[in-house]
């Protein structure tokens, strides 16, 4: 589970890199991973997680609880 957000579950994606001839070799766009330590009051615990930018954004929005109640249903999360 080395290259994948825990709360969005991105993960790697493949394609090309484009020269100015056009010739394509592969490549791999990786997600924008950061490790961070979250307080969950529920549980009156920290917790660390590997999360995405954008995965930052969900729990700012929703909450920490509600993210990671959403992501043990989607299964990103055992």
């Amino acid at each position: 589970m080395s290259q994948i957000c825990q709360i969005t579950g991105k993960g790697v994606m493949g394609g090309n890199n484009v020269s100015h001839s056009k010739r394509r070799t592969k490549r791999k766009y990786y997600p924008n991973l950061f490790v961070k330590k979250f307080y969950v009051p529920e549980e009156d615990s920290w917790i660390t997680l590997k999360v995405s930018a954008a995965g930052l954004r969900n729990i700012n929005k929703n909450g920490i609880s509600a993210s990671l109640n959403e992501a043990l249903a989607k299964g990103y999360i055992k």
